[in-house]
């Protein structure tokens, strides 16, 4: 049975690439296109199996030996979002990681997007969020509705070039979809978001860019503080550059 499990895990071609690492804590950079967990579509190729696979290569983690730990993501990203996803290496790590993600005041997360419009100014964006789990959609409802998760996102402008803005988001809430949908419900959708965003101006970027999906990349984390035993993480921050087909066409807009 063991050797099965461990047959099932077995290391596949790496696609992450490793922002930060140490005994507790892994900081991978997932591609556009990789789910983080599987799904009804993929089960196998995914970000949690390539990173155990990887782990297992390092004589980190051996299945036949651990009963109910195996190495986990703590945070998640769309399938065709790209960036940083950080992963427990112990029962611990992963606890703690857990807990400082849903508690404020542990770690801020940055995201850099590319939108449609001329923002000049930071958006400050508050509101509850429902989620239509068939159309796997969530529906910006007004703050002050009765119902639905509440939701907070902030957007703030880098550079301004015709008709499009470069921001960086930065997270303080965590829920699916957030920033797709909230920029896009501000008036400020991400180019190339085929389900919250611009259909037809997007056609037009696919056929001049090649862009078929979101621009939208978790680019840095940084940690105001830590809990044990990965307290050690306190003031350090994480970052991610752009993948270069997305710098590509930052570049071409001049932004």
């Amino acid at each position: 049975l063991r050797q099965e499990r461990a047959r099932q895990i077995s290391p596949m071609k790496r696609q992450f690439l490793i922002a930060y690492e140490d005994p507790l804590m892994l900081a991978v950079v997932k591609p556009a296109g990789l789910l983080v967990h599987g799904d009804q579509t993929e089960k196998k190729n995914t970000l949690v199996n390539q990173v155990t696979g990887y782990l297992m290569e390092q004589g980190e983690y051996q299945p036949g030996r651990e009963k109910t730990f195996t190495p986990a993501a703590v945070n998640r990203l769309d399938r065709n979002t790209s960036g940083l996803v950080l992963f427990g290496k112990t029962s611990g790590a992963v606890q703690s990681l857990n807990q400082m993600i849903r508690e404020r005041g542990y770690l801020d997360k940055y995201y850099l997007a590319i939108v449609w419009g001329e923002l000049d100014h930071t958006l400050h964006l508050k509101s509850r969020m429902e989620k239509d789990q068939e159309k796997n959609r969530i529906a910006v409802l007004e703050e002050g509705a009765g119902e639905g998760k509440l939701m907070e996102t902030i957007a703030r402008p880098l550079s301004v070039r015709q008709g499009f803005t470069q921001v960086e988001v930065e997270l303080i809430t965590g829920r699916t979809h957030q920033i797709r949908a909230h920029l896009a419900d501000a008036g400020y959708p991400i180019i190339g978001d085929e389900k919250y965003g611009d259909r037809g101006r997007n056609k037009l970027l696919a056929e001049r860019f090649g862009l078929t999906s979101q621009f939208l990349h978790a680019s840095r984390i940084r940690f105001q503080d830590a809990l044990p035993p990965v307290a050690h993480l306190a003031g350090l921050e994480i970052t991610a550059p752009l993948p270069r087909r997305l710098e590509k066409i930052k570049q071409e807009l001049s932004l």
